[in-house]
């Protein structure tokens, strides 16, 4: 698989510079984590989730979360699970190309167990997803994931998911911190990402953001993604992918764009028109989300509406002005340090400090690919929702 490959080839090649690169489940750990990109939740008790499951992979989602938590009422969890062995049959037996494919449990035991009962489809499942992650519940639930993964022969990820009061209560934050932290670099081989509850921090307090309002917006969450990166999302090789927060909103009833607006997205005069459009669906706040999960060092999202993806995907694309940036900052020859101007002329480039900037800058731009330099965002969320 590979982002945009939903898109035509010919269509692809005017879109990019460089076009991302092609990556499937047994890719390194370091290429997965990075190409997670707008991942995608789905109630583990939907009728027809193998039906949903293509549905989506074919409109360029590349990551899904198949949930048993919070998505579903505790009397579902055991026909939720039953649900599950069958979707995954169904899977397996139809073949073709899948998103990777993650299981999200509540206890340790559901992880051994599931592997068990999924049998020769559990080739399908990249890994688990591990709700309410501290040092206390994260030990039972990485012990289980290995036990699975020995039983079962096969590489299986954990991407925790920080979310307990501990993190997020002052008093408790940096001892949690500390311990997660601990945990998560004995573990580090199964570690694919780390997601943030953003949900789960509001509840606490009885909070919940408006649509015209990001993460950041809300100080005390601000404030707990910022330690988390602090501790966890580091650039000298200690770190972790951190994934964005859950978006909350979206409408059913209306398509993004007018249907002559999908059929001719490259047409001159269409970008105002298609922000309008943006903005009406109530995308506004999301995108500035976007924009400031990377800003703060966050790759990826979680989502739970598939009109979420291809905003996600467009705005994780490397600009060609970034990606020209980050090569000038790594050319062998600049070794020593110093400073200079970038080939755009419109910024200094400090090679020592922009290094680590200029590296994940690189890998991004690997698994997203690079926009022509004529190329922007609202072209490329165009040429995908045309699609």
């Amino acid at each position: 698989m590979r982002h945009f490959g939903h898109i035509a080839p010919a269509v692809r090649s005017d879109l990019f510079f460089q076009e991302p690169c092609a990556f499937d489940a047994d890719s390194p750990a370091s290429v997965l984590s990075a190409a997670l990109g707008a991942t995608l939740y789905s109630p583990a008790t939907r009728p027809r989730l193998a039906d949903d499951v293509i549905k989506q992979a074919a409109r360029g989602v590349v990551s899904m979360v198949l949930c048993l938590e919070d998505s579903i009422d505790d009397s579902e969890v055991a026909g939720a699970e039953e649900n599950l062995v069958r979707q995954f049959a169904d899977l397996d037996a139809r073949g073709g190309e899948l998103p990777l494919l993650f299981i999200r449990v509540r206890e340790p035991h559901q992880i051994t167990d599931l592997v068990r009962r999924l049998g020769d489809s559990a080739r399908l499942l990249s890994g688990f997803v591990l709700p309410k992650f501290t040092q206390e519940r994260g030990v039972p639930f990485m012990e289980a994931l290995a036990e699975a993964e020995r039983a079962g022969g096969r590489r299986l990820f954990a991407m925790p998911v920080l979310e307990s009061p501990e993190l997020l209560h002052l008093e408790t934050r940096h001892e949690a911190l500390r311990k997660i932290a601990s945990t998560v670099d004995t573990y580090r081989d199964r570690i694919l990402a780390l997601r943030l509850g953003v949900t789960d921090f509001c509840s606490a307090y009885g909070l919940r953001r408006a649509p015209d309002m990001t993460a950041y917006d809300v100080r005390i969450v601000s404030d707990v993604i910022a330690d988390v990166v602090n501790v966890l999302g580091r650039a000298d090789g200690t770190g972790f992918t951190i994934t964005g927060p859950v978006w909350e909103y979206f409408r059913l009833q209306e398509r993004m764009f007018k249907p002559q607006l999908r059929r001719s997205p490259f047409l001159e005069g269409r970008a105002e028109e298609l922000r309008t459009a943006l903005i009406e669906h109530d995308l506004d706040g999301l995108l500035r989300e976007i924009d400031l999960d990377r800003a703060n060092g966050l790759l990826g999202k979680t989502c739970i509406h598939p009109s979420h993806v291809a905003p996600v995907h467009a705005l994780s694309v490397v600009s060609h002005e970034e990606f020209s940036d980050a090569q000038d900052i790594l050319r062998p020859e600049r070794g020593g340090g110093g400073v200079l101007r970038s080939s755009y002329t419109n910024k200094m480039n400090e090679v020592k400090p922009h290094r680590a900037w200029a590296e994940r800058t690189l890998r991004r731009a690997e698994v997203f690919g690079v926009a022509r330099a004529d190329v922007g965002f609202v072209e490329l969320l165009a040429a995908s929702l045309a699609e």
